[in-house]
């Protein structure tokens, strides 16, 4: 407790200190002590001083975050900074107590320095030098044009040296040795050379500072170890698949028997499902998992998890929360029979006799040409450039390792009108990757070939097959039961009306079609105040936000495995979802 405890008091400390540095540097000094300070120190260097706090307080308050965090480089650079501020402190007007307060926050620092170990990208080293060095020379020659337009050149312009002189002292809040006509002139450069300095304080801070996000490797080692847990407790979880994704990293529990794959966003390492091999060394991977972010300092955060395994994060020490429910189909219980299932019935005939027709094959079956047709026309058919998908999607198509993926593909006079792409669930079940369909066919082709898949799952030794997931879909269902509470029914009007932009509502309503079994999903996450930073990097790792990249989005699947590299989740993700009921889309959360 004392480790997570002491950097964020330190941050708040160095907040505060950050503040009174600031409000002491933009007020008068005591007549009284300035004159007994005058008789040691020149005038002029206490207006340096004061400037020179100035911009400490505010690099202090840049570095707050990092300190909660517990940053090496964070620690390092306020304790330098602590150091020179409670110098200036003094110089600038003999502030005593600022410089009390600042020495003592300065004094626990140092006593709590091993709490501050978490580890920064060494990549970004680089980017901050790069990054320092070229805001530098551009606020050099901004500033030596912006100081010979305000020159008055009628008695001669200063050198060069004079200039760039004067440029430098203005960066940092410093008077330098011109004197302007006009104190227009002069507050012009002055106050445009000091933002020039506090933009290039913050740019250079937040690149130091930033979360680090190593590239996503998942080596061919991996990949086969993983594999071998899937074969052999492949069963546990129907998202286990989908670690497979070339967009994650793994880290391995100390006796190999159990891995935890992960990707960071946002500093947040985002874990999907629950741990893959045997749940018996699960602890081992989550505790490894939990190490690697607490060096890196990154939030450990879990989307989509089962029961058993949301009960090793808690007692890991997350925070769990349900957030929806899986729908399960067992294939041996499911029947068109009975009025529950007369709306799925009911488009099933309305598509046979529309004379559509199914076909059902394995991944490994397919030719080359045919993957390639069915790549181009399910690209055809996503409904905009970004796609979704991260926890519940597997993110390409085809590849030779993957043979034992499911393709469902509807037909109408030999045309493809729609497919249901599944991965492995173990060894008797299936789990939904890709639902798309051509926007011109008809509805209820999505019902159509759910149902042909439930029908040839016995000739496939399939027993079990897993749908979309319904995000908050208690919620849903409690908030229209007769008699639920104003505040249910509030909390379900809030989920109607974003649903409006996520796939909330209609994925409910779609897979109740099917009455299938409820499993809850859980969302694992460090405690109250990382839930903004877990929600913000789960909204990006499943594409539902897209920062625009200048990058040539690609198609639904890659034909050949180029590993490792780092892979744009925006590009590759296919979720698991329909955008209506009848609708085209793919699954996600």
């Amino acid at each position: 407790m004392r480790r997570i405890a002491f950097p964020r008091l330190a941050a708040w400390g160095t907040r505060t200190i950050a503040v009174v540095s600031l409000a002491s540097a933009l007020t008068r000094a005591e007549p009284a002590r300035l004159r007994l300070l005058t008789r040691v120190v020149p005038a002029a260097l206490t207006h340096v001083a004061a400037a020179a706090t100035t911009l400490g307080g505010v690099l202090l308050l840049l570095l707050a975050h990092g300190l909660a965090r517990r940053k090496r480089r964070a620690f390092v650079a306020v304790v330098v900074l602590l150091a020179v501020v409670n110098v200036l402190q003094v110089v600038k007007g003999l502030d005593i107590e600022e410089a009390t307060a600042g020495a003592v926050l300065l004094a626990l620092l140092l006593r709590h320095r091993s709490d501050f170990t978490a580890q920064s990208d060494p990549r970004t080293r680089w980017v901050v030098v790069k990054a320092a060095a070229f805001l530098l020379g551009t606020n050099l020659v901004v500033g030596v044009v912006l100081v010979r337009l305000h020159f008055d050149g009628a008695t001669g312009m200063p050198s060069l040296y004079e200039q760039v002189q004067q440029v430098l002292l203005g960066l940092v809040g410093i008077g330098g040795p011109l004197r302007f006509d006009t104190d227009t002139d002069s507050d012009v450069v002055s106050f445009t050379l000091a933002g020039l300095g506090i933009v290039t304080a913050l740019v250079t801070t937040y690149l130091a500072l930033r979360p680090a996000e190593p590239p996503p490797v998942l080596t061919a080692e991996d990949e086969a170890r993983l594999r071998g847990l899937l074969d052999r407790h492949g069963d546990d979880d129907s998202l286990g698949y989908f670690n497979l994704r070339r967009d994650k990293s793994v880290v391995w529990a100390p006796s190999k028997k159990a891995a935890v794959a992960y990707r960071v966003v946002n500093g947040v390492a985002l874990v999907s499902g629950n741990p893959m091999g045997d749940p018996e060394a699960w602890p081992q991977a989550v505790s490894a998992l939990r190490a690697l972010a607490d060096a890196h300092a990154w939030a450990p955060a879990v989307l989509g998890c089962g029961e058993r395994a949301g009960r090793v994060w808690a007692r890991a020490g997350l925070d769990v929360l349900e957030i929806g429910d899986e729908a399960v189909i067992d294939v041996a219980d499911f029947t068109l029979e009975g009025r529950a299932m007369r709306t799925v019935r009911q488009a099933v005939v309305r598509i046979e006799r529309a004379g559509y027709t199914c076909r059902v094959r394995r991944t490994a079956e397919l030719t080359e040409v045919e993957r390639d047709a069915l790549r181009a026309a399910v690209g055809r058919w996503r409904s905009s450039d970004t796609e979704h998908g991260f926890s519940m999607a597997l993110g390409r198509f085809g590849e030779p390792e993957d043979g034992r993926s499911l393709l469902v593909e509807a037909l109408q006079d030999g045309e493809l009108r729609a497919v249901l792409h599944f991965v492995p669930w173990g060894q008797g079940g299936l789990s939904l990757d890709v639902m798309r369909r051509d926007r011109a066919a008809d509805n209820g082709l999505n019902e159509f070939l759910i149902v042909s898949t439930l029908r040839a799952a016995g000739t496939l030794g399939v027993e079990r097959i897993s749908l979309n997931f319904a995000v908050f879909r208690q919620a849903l269902a409690a908030g229209e039961r007769l008699g639920a509470g104003p505040l249910l029914r509030a909390w379900r009007g809030t989920l109607l009306f974003v649903s409006r932009w996520f796939q909330i509502d209609s994925l409910y309503r779609f897979n109740a079609k099917f009455c299938p079994t409820w499993e809850p999903r859980y969302l694992c996450y460090p405690g109250p105040s990382a839930m903004p930073r877990v929600v913000l990097a789960a909204l990006e790792a499943e594409a539902f936000i897209a920062w625009p990249r200048l990058r040539r989005i690609r198609d639904w699947g890659s034909p050949t495995r180029r590993q490792p590299q780092p892979v744009d989740p925006r590009v590759i993700g296919c979720g698991r979802s329909t955008s209506s009921a009848s609708g085209q889309g793919t699954r996600s959360t």
